[in-house]
């Protein structure tokens, strides 16, 4: 389906992929467009909603400029999922139930850490020196952490909110693993302490911008190399902790279920970060908020809820898109709206067939609370095309 929305309020077009667009995220997306440094146009993906700092689902091409507020604070936050030699004829509840729990242990969710976690070993060699120059030009970085976070101890966490952990069966009853999470405290750190940076910034030169949310380094400034190398490392932890997770759960699956191989390597992607790339001729810095790569042949995933369907896809290269495609559902309704609205009966029976947490705990996290997935994917047919198609049988949350 081609974009169902064309937007002509600002300085240059939003092209949207859906028809269904709230009033708080168009207001977001056309203050983006008026901003002097976008290039050509913005695109908003199916899943689009409203998000902090910029609209979720939104992918934006900046000239020799990068917005760090767009970028977020869960920097690098994205998906990485792999294939099992498991069958659905080899995973009955029991079992089931057996690999949640051990998950549960292995995995520390929400502000948990590793209890240990040797600095010297293990991924976190690769990142060491590289934080030490970011905080020597940056002590800020470090006074937002405080105690709250130790980064190496955090490699292989899967954090708060919607980050998920999911035992999957596709179209053929193959098993596979699936995974959401990014940078954790040390993402939030980069990102808050670049963020307030750029506001500063914008202040100190008095710019004329449609919200504060949206002042921007521009290439030469002060601190737009710092940003550019701070924000690389986060993108880089956050692929690494993904792997790192992927790593601790396979080793929980091992314990419980059947001997099993990984028969196709892991696709690991993400949907919250910035990247050089050419486009409408011109290299331009694209911030995809809420939206993953999906240029010809690229795989990647969309994941659906906690009870519908997630898919693995290949791109198309859509240029209108920015070779870009929808992250997930999206949101339809706040966590506070969904908590409200809903039961804990709501949730199971919403999660039915689903070895998962059924309590007011995730409440916020009903599928329901979340757009429809099928439309979702019908709206960006132009973009992706689906590659398997996967249900969960087994869903750990943040």
């Amino acid at each position: 389906m081609p974009v169902l929305q064309d937007i002509r309020e600002g300085r240059v077009p939003v092209k949207v992929y859906t028809d269904s667009l709230e009033p708080e995220a168009r207001r977001q997306l056309v203050n983006v467009s008026k901003l002097p440094i976008v290039h050509h146009h913005v695109a908003a993906m199916p899943d689009v909603h409203l998000g902090i700092g910029a609209t979720v689902g939104a992918v934006i091409p900046t000239l020799h400029a990068i917005i760090p507020a767009a970028v977020g604070v869960d920097i690098g936050c994205g998906m990485i999922a792999a294939r099992l030699s498991l069958t659905a004829n080899e995973l009955d509840e029991v079992a089931l139930r057996k690999v949640f729990n051990q998950i549960t242990r292995d995995v520390p969710v929400g502000f948990s850490q590793h209890e240990e976690r040797d600095a010297h070993g293990h991924a976190a060699k690769r990142f060491k020196r590289g934080l030490k120059a970011i905080l020597q030009k940056h002590p800020g970085v470090e006074k937002r952490l405080g105690k709250r976070s130790d980064w190496v101890r955090q490699l292989g966490t899967l954090g708060g909110g919607n980050h998920f952990i999911e035992l999957c069966l596709d179209e053929a009853g193959g098993a596979w693993v699936m995974l959401h999470s990014g940078s954790r405290g040390i993402g939030n750190a980069i990102g808050m302490h670049f963020i307030e940076l750029a506001r500063k910034d914008a202040e100190r030169d008095q710019v004329n911008l449609p919200h504060r949310d949206l002042a921007y380094f521009r290439e030469g400034a002060r601190h737009f190399d710092d940003y550019v190398e701070a924000v690389g490392w986060a993108q880089d932890y956050a692929v690494v902790n993904r792997a790192e997770m992927m790593d601790i759960v396979l080793q929980a699956l091992r314990r419980h279920l059947p001997a099993f191989e990984v028969t196709s390597e892991a696709v690991n992607c993400h949907h919250n970060y910035v990247a050089r790339e050419f486009h409408y001729g011109e290299e331009v810095w694209v911030t995809r908020k809420g939206a993953i790569r999906a240029g010809e042949d690229e795989l990647g995933i969309i994941p659906g809820s906690m009870g519908t369907r997630s898919y693995i896809v290949r791109g198309k290269g859509g240029p209108e898109a920015f070779h870009s495609c929808a992250h997930g559902a999206g949101r339809r309704m706040s966590r506070n709206q969904a908590a409200s609205r809903y039961s804990v009966a709501d949730l199971e029976s919403q999660t039915a067939g689903v070895v998962c947490r059924k309590d007011k705990g995730v409440l916020d996290e009903i599928p329901a609370a979340y757009k429809d997935i099928d439309t979702v994917m019908a709206n960006q047919s132009d973009l992706v095309e689906v590659v398997h198609t996967l249900k969960q049988v087994l869903c750990v949350k943040g």
